[in-house]
């Protein structure tokens, strides 16, 4: 069998096995439209490939460790990490290289190519998947060309197209993946086209930047603009672009340069040029017969098809699918490093201010009316700050996704979590926050006068400097006994506080695990050392970019705690007076209206209970084994701490199995007293596994019903190599 076709030998017919993307060059091809010489890896060769190297089967358990329509993006990105080491390690058969080889040395006779996904899905008139399969531009040598191959084939599984075929409902058992392989085009400028635009069906777009289209794809560089008229085929309006940078190729792949200074007040096309390209796409869209989006490039004088496919946000029928939330998962370093300048400088002291803000304010000095209105300003500036965590903060969290890439497509490790390794570190919020209740665990050991009263409740005459300590405690971190994400329960008593303090210092104080500093320089070293000259530099700063976005993961739910913690406050101020009233006066409109301000902010989304468990069917299934995702090493046996509400977590002992839904970042503070964690929800970016890494402790995710199927007591042993967690009596 032949795995490889040619443009010149294609047909309508081999759709199937070129995919979208290889079907339109090769029709553009017969069409006598310019397109870069090309041949395309069919979708058999894939299948041989997961075939002979079983990888079929390895891929198929990695996704049925929990059902597909129940993954959270954090369990689906686990799974893609694994998967796309297995195709890193798992050369191509011989019979298959030695095909790809000869056609690629005959085809291309050593010139450098762009190496693209092609799938049988992408770019259906129902679906797009353009973005959120892989694509590499300048490989050279056969040996690179088809590790690349490998790459684009491991994209299939990727998390951004695993979570776009999960919301469209694809089968994930049919999917395949074709390559196309194309003889780069080194461009003076290049852009995208569309012959139609999704806002008016009137006009048309183009966007352009000098060098490689990469910059425009990856959004590393902004684009010039251009809205043309359909029917005239005139230019309606130019919008320039802040032009500093440019794409170009590099000795292998391609980096982002300074743009010439020449050029910067230069459009990258002028008229001529611009109606050129839009008469090439109209000249597409009759050829396809449908709105086309265009990919193109000018080299010197010639301008040159890179790839079309059809458009399909065109028709009123068809809704949002959410593809940019899916497109953001791939955002690239520079805009990764862009966001990282606006976190660190500008958000997050804003963030901070505005809770330093909130905590000056005395609540009860307030009039009822005065409340009423600091309840809707403390809701608007809640809803503000939880826009801008989703909008901006999360989108960060992506810079771990991509180190994690870089780092095993460089060192193939055989762990594909090796790298997480380098991420850790221990100046996080809420690791602060558990040092200083550590200290105040200490505080108690060394003073029995204090534990004495703590145990007894008679804290009138507590240590003045114990109280200044809790009470900079709670100033900084809040009321422990209540959730940072959505939760309504709070206590807002200290008692909560001293019943955990005086279990933590009737034990050993547990302190964050920190990896031998010789390992962490040797896999850093190991690391740089596959880069060269200025792609050292960038993985130099890749590290410290992943760095921080592994920090902010957990810290950034502390900051917006801070915030939602001051509205709760407010809301419990108002409840108080609420009762105060009816008690007294219960016709008092203002009672009403403080009634109304409450009622409507806890039916508000921000402020739903946490997960709730299936009603029981009138019997406890007794499970034995349960299966998860490995998130933390280490194995560990203890009773089962089962959490349902940030209030159980006062009752929390020495050694138990942290046992919950998801570890909100407000109940870190007991993980000190763990011996392991088991959570519903899965992913190692999680809270709950990032800080139960931090303290060396086994964790298990992803386990459906664990709080249902495992109870308070029940003998629990964590298996955080195998995510495997096993109730009853088992032996380490």
């Amino acid at each position: 069998m032949s795995w490889i076709i040619s443009t010149e030998n294609m047909r309508r017919e081999d759709g199937h096995r070129v995919g979208g993307k290889g079907l339109a060059l090769g029709l553009l091809a017969r069409g006598g439209f310019a397109v870069p010489k090309t041949l395309c890896v069919t979708c058999e060769a894939y299948q041989a490939y997961v075939s002979q190297t079983g990888l079929r089967e390895r891929i198929l358990l990695e996704l049925n460790r929990k059902a597909f329509k129940d993954m959270r993006w954090e369990e689906i990105w686990d799974c893609a990490t694994r998967i796309r080491n297995m195709f890193l390690r798992k050369p191509i058969p011989s019979d298959l290289a030695a095909q790809l080889k000869d056609a690629i040395d005959t085809f291309f006779k050593g010139k450098a190519v762009v190496v693209r996904s092609s799938a049988p899905e992408e770019d259906e008139a129902a679906s797009s998947f353009a973005g959120l399969h892989e694509s590499y531009v300048n490989i050279q040598g056969t040996d690179a060309i088809l590790k690349h191959i490998a790459k684009v084939w491991a994209s299939l599984w990727s998390d951004a197209a695993l979570l776009y075929r999960q919301e469209i409902g694809l089968d994930i058992q049919k999917s395949a993946m074709a390559v196309v392989i194309q003889e780069i085009i080194v461009g003076d400028k290049s852009g995208v086209a569309f012959s139609q635009s999704p806002n008016d069906t009137s006009q048309g777009v183009i966007e352009s930047v000098y060098g490689l289209n990469q910059g425009l794809v990856d959004g590393a560089v902004e684009p010039d603009r251009w809205i043309l008229d359909r029917r005239k085929k005139t230019i309606i309006s130019h919008t320039p672009a802040e032009r500093k940078q440019m794409v170009i190729a590099g000795e292998s792949g391609v980096r982002l340069d300074a743009l010439p200074q020449q050029l910067a007040n230069v459009p990258p096309l002028n008229t001529q040029e611009a109606r050129h390209v839009f008469q090439l796409v109209l000249e597409a869209e009759i050829y396809f017969n449908s709105p086309q989006d265009l990919e193109w490039t000018f080299r010197h004088n010639d301008l040159v098809v890179l790839q079309s496919r059809p458009i399909t946000t065109l028709s009123p029928q068809q809704h949002d699918d959410g593809r940019s939330w899916y497109l953001s998962l791939h955002r690239s370093f520079e805009n990764l490093k862009g966001l990282r300048q606006k976190i660190e400088d500008e958000l997050i002291p804003a963030m901070i201010n505005a809770a330093d803000e909130l905590a000056r304010q005395e609540l009860t000095v307030l009039s009822d009316q005065d409340l009423a209105a600091e309840i809707n300003r403390r809701w608007e500036i809640n809803q503000k700050w939880t826009n801008i965590y989703w909008e901006q903060f999360i989108p960060y969290a992506h810079g771990i996704r991509l180190f994690g890439q870089v780092y095993n497509d460089a060192v193939q490790p055989e762990d594909p979590y090796e790298f997480i390794d380098l991420l850790t570190r221990t100046e996080m919020a809420s690791l602060q926050r558990n040092q200083m209740l550590a200290d105040l665990a200490d505080c108690i050991r060394n003073k029995p006068s204090v534990a004495e009263a703590l145990r007894t409740g008679q804290t009138e005459g507590l240590d003045p400097q114990f109280l200044a300590t809790v009470d900079r405690f709670v100033q900084r971190f809040g009321d422990l006994t209540c959730a940072v994400t959505g939760g309504t329960q709070c206590e807002q008593d200290s008692e909560a506080l001293y019943k955990i303090l005086l279990e933590m210092a009737a034990h050993p104080s547990l302190q964050p695990a920190r990896s031998s500093l010789n390992d962490k320089a040797a896999l850093q070293e190991n690391f740089l050392n596959s880069f060269d000259g200025q792609q050292k530099q960038t993985a130099i700063e890749l590290l410290g970019l992943a760095r921080s976005s592994y920090q902010l993961r957990d810290d950034d739910n502390i900051y917006l705690g801070r915030i939602e913690a001051h509205l709760l406050a407010a809301v419990r101020e108002a409840r108080q007076r609420i009762d105060a009233h009816f008690q007294g006066a219960s016709e008092k409109k203002i009672a009403d209206e403080l009634r109304k301000v409450v009622e409507s902010l806890d039916h508000r989304p921000q402020f739903q209970p946490p997960y709730k468990q299936k009603p029981q069917d009138g019997f406890i299934v007794q499970a034995r084994q349960l299966i998860g995702q490995p998130a933390g090493p280490g194995l560990a046996k203890g009773p089962a701490r089962v959490i349902q509400h940030t209030v159980d977590l006062a009752e929390f002992k020495y050694g138990e199995i942290l046992i919950c839904d998801a570890v909100d970042p407000n109940m870190t503070f007991v993980v000190p007293l763990a011996a392991g964690v088991v959570e519903r929800r899965g992913g190692m970016l999680i809270h709950g596994a990032i800080i139960a890494r931090e303290y060396g402790l086994p964790c298990v995710t992803g386990i459906p019903d664990a709080t249902r199927l495992i109870q308070n007591g029940d003998q629990v042993t964590v298996d955080g190599y195998l995510g495997i967690v096993t109730l009853g009596s088992s032996e380490l």
